[in-house]
Formats: C-alpha cells, sequence, structure tokens
C-alpha cells in the first residue's frame, strides 16, 4: 500500500528532514517551510519513525482540498473510506490548526471534522453508534487558505521523544534541532565532539547516536505500530532491520561539560538509557577551564534567557567561550543562541548562519570552521 507522508519539522531542519526522508526510501520529496512531503509503502513509514532525527512526527496525508464552508469541510471528510483504517471501536480524537482561512474557529472545525468521520465510519461498519473504546488513532487537520488537509497520525508522540530524556535540564534543546545541527557540523564516526554547556547531554548523546548507526525511536513505541492495516510483521521486521545497522566498534567520542553537577548527573544518566554511554562522558566543569582539543569539534548551546535570566550574564560567557577558543584552536564550532547580540559578544563574526527554531524560540546557529571547508 503506498501512502503519502508528511513529516513537519522546525524552521531550518527541512534540508536535513528531506535527507532523512530519501535515506528511509521517501519518494517523490517535496520540501516546503516547515514539512517534508514524500511517497512510500509500510515499510517506509516504519523506517520514518524509527530513524528520522530531525522531523516532528509522521503523518498520513489522506485528503487536501478546498474548504471555504463547513459543508465543504464535513464533504471532504466524508469522502474519506474511514471504514478501510479505522475499526468501528476505534477512539479518533481530532486536533488541528486554521491559518488565514474563512473557517476561523478551530474547536468548531474539530466537531466538523469528528462528526463526518463518525458518521462515515458508522455507515461503513453498518454500526449505529461508536463506542471508542478501542484502539487510538489520532485525526489531525490543518486549514490554510481555504485548503484542507486531513491527516493520520503515525506517530504519537512527537519524534523528538527518543525515549531516553526522562530528565531535563531547564529550557533544553530539541533532540530534533540539535540532530540537525549535528549534520550541519558533517559529524563522522570517528569524531571527537565536546560541549561545554552540555546541560542534559543532548548534544552529545544525539551525535553518539547518529555516528554509531544508532535509530532514534529504537526506545519507544508509534501509533501506528497497532494501526489495523499495517502489518505487524512489518514494524518487526524494520526493527530488526534497524538494530543490525548499530556499529558499536566507531571511534567516535563525545565528552560534555557543565558547571551544574546535578546537570551532568542527569547527563551521564540519559546517555545510560540512550544505550551510548560507552562513547560519551560528561564532568562538572567551568567554562573559564575549557581547554578543548585540536582536533575536536564544538557544538554548544550556550545558557541564555530562561536558562539563565542575566543578559549580562550571558554575553560575559560567550566572550569567556571565544577567549577559550581563541587560546584552543578547534576543527569548527557551531553555537545556537536565541541571544541576537551573539556575534558582537564572542567578537567574531561567524563563516555561516542558519536560522532555526527551537520549539517557539527564534535561533541562530554561528558556525566557525577551521577545516579548510566552506
Amino acid at each position: 500500500m503506498e501512502f503519502r507522508m508528511v513529516a513537519p519539522c522546525f524552521f531550518g531542519c527541512e534540508a536535513a528532514t528531506a535527507f532523512d526522508v530519501k535515506s528511509v526510501g521517501g519518494k517523490d520529496v517535496q520540501v516546503t517551510d516547515g514539512r517534508v512531503a514524500f511517497t512510500g509503502n509500510e515499510t517506509v513509514l516504519a523506517l520514518a519513525n524509527l530513524r528520522i532525527r530531525t522531523a516532528e512526527r509522521v503523518l498520513i496525508q489522506l485528503k487536501e482540498y478546498h474548504a471555504a464552508t463547513f459543508d465543504e469541510l464535513f464533504d471532504g471528510v466524508y469522502s474519506i473510506p474511514w471504514e478501510e483504517l479505522l475499526p468501528f471501536d476505534a477512539e479518533f480524537p481530532v486536533k488541528g490548526s486554521s491559518l488565514s482561512s474563512t473557517l476561523t474557529s478551530v474547536p468548531a472545525c474539530q466537531s466538523i471534522v469528528k462528526k463526518a468521520v463518525a458518521e462515515r465510519l458508522k455507515r461503513g461498519h453498518k454500526v449505529l453508534t461508536l463506542p471508542e473504546n478501542g484502539e487510538l488513532y489520532k485525526i489531525r487537520f490543518s486549514i490554510r487558505k481555504d485548503n484542507a488537509e486531513i491527516f493520520l497520525d503515525t506517530s504519537g508522540d512527537g519524534l523528538h521523544k527518543r525515549g531516553y530524556r526522562k530528565n531535563s535540564t531547564l529550557a533544553p534543546i530539541k533532540e530534533t534541532l540539535a540532530a540537525t545541527i549535528i549534520d550541519l557540523a558533517r559529524l563522522r564516526y570517528d569524531t571527537l565532539l565536546q560541549d561545554p554547556f552540555c546541560g542534559s547531554g543532548t548534544i552529545i548523546i544525539e551525535a553518539a547516536m547518529k555516528a554509531m548507526h544508532m535509530a532514534p525511536g529504537l526506545r519507544r513505541k508509534f501509533l501506528a505500530e497497532h494501526y489495523s492495516f499495517i502489518p505487524a510483521n512489518i514494524w518487526q521486521d524494520a526493527r530488526s532491520a534497524e538494530l543490525a545497522q548499530i556499529r558499536r566498534d566507531v571511534a567516535f567520542r563525545g565528552i560534555g561539560f557543565d558547571i551544574d553537577p546535578e546537570a551532568v548527573a542527569v547527563a551521564n544518566r540519559n546517555a545510560k538509557l540512550a544505550g551510548v554511554d560507552s562513547k560519551v562522558q560528561f564532568f562538572t566543569a567551568d567554562v573559564r577551564g575549557f581547554a578543548p582539543s585540536a582536533d575536536s569539534i564544538i557544538i554548544t548551546n550556550p545558557p541564555y534567557g530562561e536558562r539563565l535570566g542575566d543578559a549580562a550574564e550571558a554575553a560575559e560567557l560567550e566572550a569567556i567561550l571565544a577567549q577559550r577558543l581563541a587560546e584552543n584552536p578547534v576543527k569548527g564550532a557551531y553555537i545556537i543562541t536565541s541571544d541576537a547580540e551573539f556575534e558582537q559578544h564572542f567578537g567574531q563574526k561567524a563563516e555561516k548562519r542558519r536560522k532555526m527554531y527551537n520549539g517557539m524560540i527564534p535561533c541562530q546557529v554561528y558556525m566557525y570552521r577551521n577545516d579548510g571547508k566552506k
């Protein structure tokens, strides 16, 4: 069975997500702001959930059509053969959004979509009532400029929830965003990566997983694992294939530092839960003593905003980091921050910058390279 799928992602992550999609066999890939659409079968769907590092979820696009009235919205949803996708007892909550459209009330749109699905299911399954006490199927809709899209969510929890971060520090970087920055840094299986502001260890852990070819979704479940129209063996085979790809003999090393002992303890626990503790180490240390190796790459998210509170102190830390890197040159430094004056505090303009969002927070990745590559 072929599906048209959409992988929403944070703005700035689209290129990395498109690469991930192609790596799992996605075809007819179409990249637009904040999403990557593609086509694939059940195996591609399973692999996309298991392996994609940079997207937020994987949705099956069931229909796209014009909907400027509630009748048009209802009719479009009703035309979808829901009885082929959902059993009669399925629990099917509806969630969605509307932007720059005639249909402005999201709760009203939710009710219309829910009613249309229910009426089609009752007709298709030849029942008078729907108990909704069975397996969970999450339906999503998006209305943009009167263009409606109806989706079935295959992921459930966002893909950034890998299953290893049981605890985190204040305002942590999203796993999917960390994975995108790691792609920008051209991480290899033998990279030495250091992070002087490691927090709960997300950047180092994500890098280790990538270097080891460890699929980020292996330690969690997905909604579509119980969808009746996807054979269970698809998921079993996909997991087995991904487990066989793990390379535990790679030379990668990740070293993180943080001034907060509790953050370091959390990072070490997270690394163990992720299965990468043999490749990474976390230490309590002040950035003032940071002396990275010449053959290392730095990826870091310096404290700012919620994580620090004091803009002057944040500027001081950025200047200290610049001094430490000037005295200890490295192959490259990739620094993500929401501080709009970072380059002024750091004292050096970046060779490249990339605008991204950490959740709803606009950020920039400042890239400093010393490896002869542009």
